[in-house]
C-alpha cells in the first residue's frame, strides 16, 4: 500500500486543478486518465489522438478535440503533471 505521505504528496500535486471551472478540469481529468490508461512515462501525443473518439463522446459538443488534447498537455505540463519534451514527446512525472 501507498504510504500516506506519498498519497498526499500525489493529492497535492491535483490542487491546482480545483481552480478550473467544472468543464475545463473535466476535459483535463479526461486527458490525464487517458495518458494514465498508457501504464508508461513517456508517451507521443499521436498517441493521445488515438484517443479522439472516446473524448468526442464524453465531450460531444467540442468539434476540435485535438486542438483541445494539445490545451489540456499544456495544462498538465504548467501544474507539473507532465513534461513536454520536444516533437510530440511527453513524460509522466511520478
Amino acid at each position: 500500500p501507498d504510504s500516506p505521505a506519498l498519497v498526499r504528496r500525489q493529492f497535492n500535486r491535483l490542487r491546482p486543478l480545483e481552480k478550473l471551472g467544472y468543464e475545463k478540469r473535466g476535459w483535463t481529468f479526461d486527458v490525464l486518465n487517458i495518458v494514465r490508461s498508457l501504464n508508461k512515462n513517456s508517451f507521443r501525443l499521436a498517441e493521445i489522438y488515438g484517443h479522439v473518439e472516446e473524448l468526442q463522446a464524453l465531450h460531444p459538443g467540442n468539434l476540435h478535440v485535438r486542438e483541445k488534447i494539445r490545451q489540456q498537455l499544456q495544462r498538465l505540463r504548467n501544474i507539473g503533471l507532465v513534461e513536454f519534451l520536444g516533437s510530440g514527446r511527453y513524460l509522466l512525472k511520478p
